[in-house]
């Protein structure tokens, strides 16, 4: 039986968009407290009754996390047109070799707005 679990997390980062139309409000220096939702499907051990500890998800986001939070995201390699649609992507070119089982990543960078990612 085929299941998908969650985790979610939140981090604050401050960026701008380089290629929005000339006074786009997106085009100045601006900020979000950013919620990312890290999806993971697969089969549940019949034994500890999990697909993954959350514990062991949490640490894996970790290292990325860390690159993310209160930082100012164009100035990552890969972030330079920090999108919610380029940063999902990018988040799962971090995660995905360390979590296999990863089929999502949504990121929200208002409570109203974000995107999922689900590779290619």
């Amino acid at each position: 039986m085929s299941t998908t679990l969650f985790k979610d997390f939140t981090f604050e980062a401050a960026h701008h968009l380089p290629h929005v139309p000339e006074g786009h409000k997106c085009g100045r220096l601006h900020g979000h407290s950013f919620m990312v939702r890290l999806e993971i499907t697969g089969e549940v051990d019949p034994h500890t009754g999990w697909i993954m500890d959350f514990a062991e998800l949490k640490a894996a986001f970790k290292p990325t996390y860390d690159r993310l939070d209160h930082y100012y995201l164009n100035d990552i390699p890969g972030l330079e047109n920090p999108t919610s649609e380029v940063l999902s992507r990018w988040i799962w070119e971090q995660v995905k070799p360390v979590v296999p089982l990863l089929s999502a990543v949504m990121v929200k960078e208002t409570c109203t707005a974000g995107c999922v990612y689900r590779g290619e």
